[in-house]
Order: structure tokens, then sequence, then C-alpha cells
């Protein structure tokens, strides 16, 4: 693991705290998947990425790095799932305190339990958009409730949760489910009309939490549980772009990135993912989109 250089290779001017508009903290915990393990080392292969990757956006006329993006410290790895998920609450919220735009990057989707908590002690009436392959919904899994199967289940009972894309659940999870809520994936198919409905549902603002399953596994196969029939990249940012121009949206993580060293391509969308994402939180005010 290695936060010692700056984001995207960006000059050490635009990543200095005291200037950055935005905090990236780095969440490279792996302690509970249950099927194929990396993504604590999904951070350094986004990092390397992101090192190669145009920092001009052509959609937005932007260049958001001069935003600024601070690294923020790493949260250990090597602890209970408890204890990872406080540390994280505790960091994220100190960065919210700080008037950042707070983003964080995992590891597994345990650590969305952490930063969830973190942005509904600063934000009253949150909704949380959950984009994943997966319910997520479950109490407690292996006898922990800070399990990556449990990722949203406190959202479920403590904010405004809208699930995009889900496709793989128990049959246990559908007591904890809002299904007015859920956007299934193999509804979405046959209908053009549930981005717009979704946004109808959230309230002014919004917390995205991004599992790269969401994606179809034939675009992203490096992840712990790869499931086919998902969203691809064009109408997975037009749907963001929307969620980022009508609503605010006031933090996001990215989560479960697997990789694989013979396959950078996945390692490389979600690098653009992540700009992309900045691109249209801090364009929606100055710059015309086609």
């Amino acid at each position: 693991m290695n936060n010692s250089k700056t984001y995207a290779g960006i000059p050490e001017k635009y990543a200095k705290l005291d200037s950055a508009e935005i905090v990236l903290i780095p969440v490279p915990y792996d302690g509970t998947s249950s099927w194929q393990k990396g993504a604590d080392k999904g951070f350094d292969a986004f990092l390397e990425a992101s090192e190669n990757m145009e920092l001009y956006d052509i959609e937005t006329n932007s260049e958001v790095y001069k935003k600024g993006v601070f690294i923020a410290e790493i949260i250990d790895e090597n602890i209970f799932p408890e204890a990872m998920v406080e540390q994280v609450h505790k960091t994220v919220k100190k960065y919210i305190q700080k008037n950042k735009f707070v983003t964080i990057f995992g590891g597994e989707h345990s650590i969305s339990i952490g930063t969830i908590r973190a942005f509904k002690d600063s934000f009253k009436n949150l909704t949380v958009l959950h984009l994943d392959a997966h319910a997520d919904l479950r109490e407690a899994y292996d006898g922990s409730i800070c399990n990556h199967a449990c990722a949203v289940y406190e959202a479920s009972k403590t904010t405004n949760l809208i699930q995009v894309g889900i496709r793989s659940m128990d049959s246990s999870e559908r007591d904890a489910m809002n299904t007015d809520k859920v956007f299934f994936a193999e509804q979405m198919i046959y209908d053009d009309s549930w981005p717009d409905r979704a946004i109808e549902l959230m309230t002014d603002q919004v917390f995205i939490t991004f599992d790269v399953d969401v994606f179809d596994h034939s675009i992203m196969p490096s992840t712990g549980t790869p499931e086919p029939g998902g969203l691809l990249w064009n109408e997975t940012i037009e749907f963001l772009k929307k969620v980022f121009m009508e609503k605010e949206v006031v933090g996001f993580d990215i989560v479960e990135l697997c990789p694989n060293p013979t396959n950078k391509a996945p390692d490389f969308m979600v690098a653009k993912l992540y700009y992309k994402m900045l691109s249209y939180k801090f364009s929606k005010d100055s710059f015309n989109f086609f």
C-alpha cells in the first residue's frame, strides 16, 4: 500500500490538504469478503491507472484536479471489521467537518457502513444511492454486522436508501428491502424511465456508494463476485450525470475493485469513473455539457 504519490500524478500544489477541495481516503480493507480476495489491492491499482489517464475531461470541458485532491492517511486494513468501520466513521467525519468534498476508495463494501454513518451524522434527511449487483441487506453475516453482505442494512433503517442494478440476493433480504425504491437489473432492461424515477425518489442531498460489480461482468471482471446482466459504461455515466446535475451529491465511495495484473482495463475504467464523478460534481454550475 502506497500513498506517498499524489493522486493521478498531479502537481504537489494541488495535493495539499489546506488548498484541496477534495479528500480521497484509502481503505484497503478485505477482511470479510467471501469469495475472491484482492479488494485490498484495489486502491494501488486505481492510483496507478489514474496516473496514466488524461486529466482533461472533454464532456465537461474541465480539469477538475485543479480543485485539489488530497490523499488522506490510509485506514488500517489489519483490524477487526467493527474497529475498521469505527475508524472509517471517525476519519470521514473529520474531513467532512473540514468542509472538504470527501471521497473514499475501498476495499470491500463493508467500509461503507462507516462512510454512511459519517455522512448521516453530517447531512440530515440523507439519500444513499446504492449501485450494486448485490442487495447487501443482511442484518449480520458470519457473526458480524460489519460484514460486506451487510453494507447497507443500517442505511436501510437510517436513510432514504435507493438501490440500483440489484440482481443477486438472499431471500432473507426481502424483509429489509423497500422494493418501491429498488431498481432490479432485470427490470431496468425494459424500462427507460428508471433513471428519472430513481431521481424522483431522492431527497436533496445524496451520498453515492458505488460497488463496481454493478457493472456487467463483461466490462468489470476484476471484482470479488462478478455478476452477469449488469450495467454498461454509457448508461451508468448518463445516470450519474443526471444525479449530479439535479441533486447535491455530498460525497461518494467506490468499492470492490479486485485488480487482475494481466488485465488492467477494469482498473482504468474505475479510475475514469472516479474522475468523471468529480468532473460532474465540480462542473455542474460552470460548464456546458454536450
